[in-house]
């Protein structure tokens, strides 16, 4: 979270994917980092132990919302 909002203070353009368990410290994070409203895709917790073909299934999930963090939608 904090490199992307790095990054985005820099002027590249940046998706933050995270887990639905790190909502609330993504948001503190943002807040933290004077971006309070900062854009971040989610997808379901955990992402560990799935398999290459789970994680791809968690990646097409993903792509809407960072194509729409990225004004790309």
């Amino acid at each position: 979270m904090h490199d992307g909002i790095e990054l985005e203070k820099q002027g590249v353009p940046t998706a933050v994917i995270i887990t639905d368990e790190f909502v609330n410290q993504a948001k503190a994070i943002a807040e933290i980092q004077g971006i309070p409203d900062y854009p971040f895709a989610v997808i379901p917790h955990p992402i560990g132990r799935l398999t290459p073909e789970d994680l791809k299934e968690r990646a097409k999930q993903a792509l809407p919302q960072v194509l729409k963090i990225l004004g790309q939608e």
